[in-house]
């Protein structure tokens, strides 16, 4: 066979130039509601008391938890390389914004 087919369980992702450069965030908020989990990215600046979401992702539940455990996953192979990872101490930016407590 000259051309293979892919396998069945095989996802074929495409990656433009664009997505492939990334976004820069060091904040994340977190809200949910009983139907989805609503993650809104923001870069925040040093002595800018105004800061825009970069990017916001909205996933169910059951895909929520995957991610969370995909990142947890992920935090311990990289850890497991590279050494514990140190914890800041917490930003004192105002998390309420009129919504649902947010937890980062």
């Amino acid at each position: 066979m000259d051309n293979p087919q892919p396998a069945q369980n095989q996802l074929n992702i495409e990656l433009s130039e664009e997505m492939a450069e990334g976004i820069y965030s060091n904040l994340a908020i977190i809200t949910h509601s009983n139907a989805e989990f609503v993650v809104d990215f923001i870069s925040v600046m040093p002595g800018i008391p105004k800061a825009k979401v970069k990017s916001r992702i909205i996933l169910t539940p059951q895909h929520a938890k995957r991610f969370m455990k995909a990142v947890v996953d992920n935090v311990r192979k990289y850890e497991s390389i590279h050494g514990s990872i140190q914890d800041q101490e917490p930003i004192s930016i105002p998390m309420n914004f009129g919504g649902p407590a947010a937890k980062a």
